[in-house]
């Protein structure tokens, strides 16, 4: 358990990861209420009008709701991959490290890392190139897909804004790579970088964004691009257990979640906070694009047991501590994680 060792009088602040917000009462009452049929045999209404709704906002022609990020991220690359085909992505990418494995088991594409160029969680258009453009005798591996991450969630929820975008996604066409976007973050990079989050999709064949991290449903994804993509992502979606029922009550929760995204803003600011006061403190942190705080300590393992100790919840990510500002902290909660943290050192 996380908590076994957190002294019990001590209120708990969970800095573990954006997942961990609760729909509040609007959002409950909406699930509630929402109108609903058999999304697998007649679509969900209220599915359909989220659907609808993220496909206008992401700039794409359909989208399709599935209940995972990491299930819509394996579906557009079991579109796009053929067996004895590779995918290239960033260092530490999503479908890399944290999906079990998934993109090669079920999608059948053999992954390769790119290394992060001079900054962190960027992909130089350079190492693009070079790892996806030669083809080799007919037994080599063929690279065709590019899965690009945004914001880049290893890196410290690092943001690609839409110049560097458009001059990776030019890169692989020019070498014949289709474009994946792992969008879970993208409205944090919308909000980041003040533009809409059809200007981050620019070009990419499918996108996927999530609506359970940062924007308060309990549950939910999408998976967008053409028309014909989505027809048939709803084939793999079944076909991996994702179709659903009455989903009208979990589309409910998204379509409240979608208006929520300039409230992310907040969450930047709480990011912000901390990482400043965690320098004040002597810790070696970086300045945070969006809501995710990396911070480098001597013993990751020994620093997240104290931290634990005085109720603050944060988890490890590529030997740091990461820590991430959501809706259900406030900046009196941040206040407090500081001044419990000055209290143990580092």
């Amino acid at each position: 358990m996380w908590c076994d060792r957190i002294v019990t009088n001590t209120r708990l602040i969970d800095l573990r990861s954006d997942t961990v917000t609760a729909p509040d009462e609007a959002m409950r009452v909406a699930m509630a209420r929402a109108e609903v049929g058999d999304d697998v045999l007649d679509r969900d209404p209220t599915m359909r009008r989220l659907e609808e709704r993220v496909a206008d906002v992401l700039g794409v022609e359909a989208a399709l709701w599935v209940p995972s990020g990491s299930m819509g991220n394996m579906i557009a690359l079991t579109a796009h991959l053929s067996r004895g085909e590779k995918f290239i992505a960033s260092r530490g990418a999503h479908v890399l490290d944290s999906e079990l494995g998934a993109a090669a088991w079920l999608s059948g594409g053999m992954p390769e890392a790119v290394d992060w160029g001079d900054r962190p969680g960027h992909l130089p258009v350079e190492a693009v190139r070079g790892a996806g453009g030669a083809t080799g005798p007919y037994y080599a591996l063929r690279t065709t897909l590019l899965c690009l991450e945004n914001t880049h969630n290893a890196a410290g929820g690092v943001v690609t804004p839409p110049d560097e975008h458009a001059k990776l996604v030019a890169t692989a066409r020019d070498i014949g790579l289709r474009v994946h976007l792992d969008g879970a973050r993208l409205w944090n990079a919308s909000v980041a970088l003040e533009v809409p989050p059809a200007a981050l999709t620019v070009g990419v064949d499918t996108v996927q964004v999530c609506l359970s991290k940062g924007l308060g449903a309990p549950v939910g994804s999408l998976v967008a691009g053409t028309a014909a993509f989505v027809e048939e992502a709803r084939r793999l979606r079944k076909m991996l257990g994702g179709g659903v029922r009455q989903g009208g009550v979990l589309a409910a929760a998204g379509l409240i979640a979608i208006d929520r995204i300039p409230a992310l803003a907040t969450d930047h600011a709480n990011a912000a906070t901390l990482a400043a006061g965690l320098a004040s403190l002597g810790w070696e942190v970086g300045t945070p694009e969006t809501n995710i705080v990396l911070a480098a300590t001597p013993d990751a393992g020994a620093t997240l047991e104290a931290l634990r100790r005085v109720g603050v919840l944060a988890v490890p990510m590529l030997g740091r501590v990461r820590f991430i500002a959501h809706r259900d902290v406030s900046a009196a909660d941040i206040t407090e994680v500081l001044d419990r943290i000055a209290g143990i050192g580092r």
